[in-house]
């Protein structure tokens, strides 16, 4: 059965992390701490591999939903979605470092 938010907000912290799981390897590990972490589980040329969505409150059920859904369509298409999260990240470094600003700064 999916996660529901009410269900997220009525769980408690134990002295182990707890999972609470919403299907299609989506998760959210509740820490002893309160921490909550949105996961996904996947696998990668035979290995298992995590890719964090966000926390929670910040990111909600329906947005790490929507985020799972697009590593899917990226896992889909033969591409590892860690590995595409970082090159879009040094992209995005790239084109900041080459700008007006940063130019001036040095």
């Amino acid at each position: 059965m999916p996660l529901t938010d009410v269900a997220i907000r009525k769980a408690k912290p134990a002295h182990k992390p707890l999972k609470l799981s919403d299907g299609a390897c989506l998760y959210l590990p509740l820490m002893p701490s309160g921490a909550r972490y949105w996961r996904w589980k996947y696998r990668w040329l035979g290995k298992e591999k995590l890719l964090s969505l966000g926390v929670h409150p910040e990111t909600g059920l329906a947005d790490a939903r929507s985020k799972r859904d697009d590593a899917r369509r990226i896992h889909a298409s033969g591409r590892d979605p860690a590995e595409d999260r970082k090159a879009s990240q040094a992209a995005r470094e790239m084109a900041s470092a080459t700008s007006f600003e940063a130019i001036d700064n040095e």
